[in-house]
């Protein structure tokens, strides 16, 4: 048995308003990301205890990961494997011209081992953030439950390769900031709710 693992995409950065790919470039929150993960507190604190909260190594997340478990003790680990896929040289370009001017998104999905420019692959990203939250449920029991603070397309493509053995797949998956989703690393991998938003109103 897995333990429930929470997602948590972190909270809104000026990049996700200007929709532009920022990936390991770091970021601030902005004002509104700092009240999404507030709002996240508020909701978390009236959930089941949480074990563990482990998050990625960028700020907006360890900012998202601090202002959203106020109501606990514990104290964050950094998971180096949960960082957001790189595009290399190509950070800060805008969504619609890295796919119209690069084709990035089908590049990508046509060979797995393809990169952008001083980038990461979609195998590459798929693989350390399996084996990230492999290693994070490894850790807990069944009736624990954990937050992981990461990123959206990171854990799309987690989401792809645990549920369908296929990283192509991550188009499927769209995470808002601070939007939760369950996930249980059972055999197989089962998905309970998915980008829940509701503890955001009207900020979500």
């Amino acid at each position: 048995m897995s333990p429930r693992i929470l997602l948590l995409r972190h909270g809104q950065i000026r990049a996700n308003l200007e929709q532009r790919w920022h990936g390991s470039t770091d970021s601030p929150l902005t004002w509104t990301g700092r009240l999404q993960a507030r709002r996240t507190n508020q909701h978390l604190a009236s959930q089941p205890r949480l074990a563990a909260i482990y998050t990625s190594p960028l700020q907006r997340c360890r900012h998202t990961s601090h202002l959203a478990t106020q109501h606990s003790k514990l104290a964050p680990e950094v998971v180096p494997g949960l960082a957001e896929m790189s595009v290399g040289d190509w950070e800060g370009r805008n969504f619609r011209e890295l796919n119209e001017q690069e084709n990035m998104i089908t590049r990508l999905n046509a060979d797995l081992r393809w990169t952008p420019p001083a980038g990461e692959s979609l195998s590459e990203v798929a693989e350390r953030m399996q084996a990230s939250l492999i290693r994070i449920a490894s850790r807990h029991t069944a009736d624990e439950t954990v937050l992981v603070v990461s990123h959206g397309a990171a854990m799309s493509i987690a989401l792809a390769q645990l549920l369908h053995n296929d990283p192509r797949n991550w188009m499927d998956y769209h995470f808002s900031n601070c939007g939760l989703t369950e996930l249980h690393i059972t055999e197989p991998a089962r998905l309970g709710r998915f980008n829940d938003c509701a503890h955001l109103a009207p900020f979500g």
